[in-house]
């Protein structure tokens, strides 16, 4: 039907841009593949130098308690997690929890200024609001081309597809927990004479801790989500078994490798879930 019309070559403009992207600032992206690369391979060695028991026990004893002292979590904790050791998966573990531990840090210290900007000016919510359902809406894997064009391969650019996956939750969450604070409670504050500082940290924030809290739940369960798929561009972790498996066709070493992200979902799901009602 549009036979006539000429064919926009967005795709060439894409690649372009990128490549014009990736030249000018390689003096930005090489040193954060390098060193940012190094400091995350030094915390997972670290992390997989802690004896694994003492390991078990530390994450059984804050279930423990972040649950209000019940079991449950607890004791799924310490069967999960031997489980994933006698596999002999529990490097891959210690990897996967270092990806997701600091793409969901990173996540939260864009996500919450920008939804804390979000929600004091309808200009700026206007222009995100796009840009999260563009974030969103667009399947993940296509996250990793431009992120293997700007760091390579390895564990910093999955950590940059992450952000970008898992960072919207946050933004939103934000946004929303602090525009549904009372506007009775921010009045009052303003009757005080409190400036807007401290409005946003004694009031707003507060009011709103627990909303903020769900986005954050969210983005660390799809920062998770995304290790299978870095794992294509070189992340290490529990993605690399699921993927060799894949390649194989062998169902049994895939099976025990996704049970292990389960399980480690599960432990995440379920803790950062009881510290937004322990916070409530």
């Amino acid at each position: 039907m549009f036979d006539f019309l000429p064919q926009i070559p967005l795709a060439d403009w894409v690649d372009d841009f990128t490549v014009w992207i990736t030249n000018t600032f390689s003096f930005i992206f090489n040193p954060i593949r390098n060193q940012f690369g190094d400091f995350m391979s030094w915390t997972a060695d670290q992390l997989a130098s802690i004896p694994p028991v003492i390991v078990i026990l530390l994450v059984a004893v804050l279930a423990f308690f972040i649950t209000g002292k019940r079991y449950g979590l607890a004791i799924f904790s310490i069967v999960g997690l031997v489980l994933v050791y006698n596999q002999g998966l529990w490097d891959e573990l210690m990897n996967t929890f270092t990806l997701v531990l600091i793409s969901s840090l990173l996540s939260v210290i864009i996500g919450v200024p920008v939804g804390i900007l979000m929600s004091k000016s309808k200009v700026v919510e206007a222009i995100m609001l796009p840009i999260l359902d563009f974030m969103q809406t667009m399947p993940a894997f296509v996250y990793l081309i431009p992120a293997v064009a700007f760091f390579s391969i390895g564990m910093v650019p999955g950590v940059f597809a992450s952000l970008i996956f898992a960072t919207p939750p946050t933004v939103r969450f934000t946004n929303l927990g602090i525009r549904q604070v009372s506007t009775e409670l921010v009045e009052a504050a303003e009757a005080f004479g409190s400036t807007g500082f401290q409005r946003l940290f004694k009031v707003e924030l507060p009011m709103a801790k627990g909303t903020i809290m769900a986005g954050i739940n969210q983005t660390v369960m799809l920062a998770l989500s995304m290790v299978v798929i870095a794992s294509m561009i070189g992340a290490p972790g529990l993605g690399r078994p699921v993927l060799s498996a894949l390649q194989r066709a062998q169902a049994g070493p895939g099976f025990v490798a996704g049970l292990s992200i389960v399980i480690l979902a599960i432990i995440i799901d379920r803790i950062t879930q009881n510290l937004n009602k322990s916070k409530a």
